[in-house]
């Protein structure tokens, strides 16, 4: 499944110069695969698109950001509604 992530951070615990934006989440969790990863830097805002089957995996591989970020994470597909 496609997830949409919104990773929201205060200016004070902005990653800039300390190791990006990507040390907010963990990569090494093989059971997520980031198709992209996009930035509002100015707005401190994180953008995901991320595919996993194990909602308890996206949050082990979200978890670096937890006390620092506010998350929001959406279900998205490319396919289009179905027609019934």
């Amino acid at each position: 499944m496609l997830f949409h992530i919104t990773q929201v951070h205060a200016p004070e615990d902005c990653p800039y110069g300390s190791g990006g934006s990507r040390k907010f989440h963990d990569s090494s969790v093989s059971e997520v695969t980031v198709h992209g990863v996009y930035g509002a830097f100015m707005e401190h805002t994180i953008y995901m698109v991320v595919e996993a089957d194990d909602f308890t995996m996206l949050n082990k591989f979200l978890l670096p950001g937890m006390k620092v970020c506010s998350t929001e994470i959406t279900p998205v597909s490319a396919e289009p509604l179905p027609s019934w």
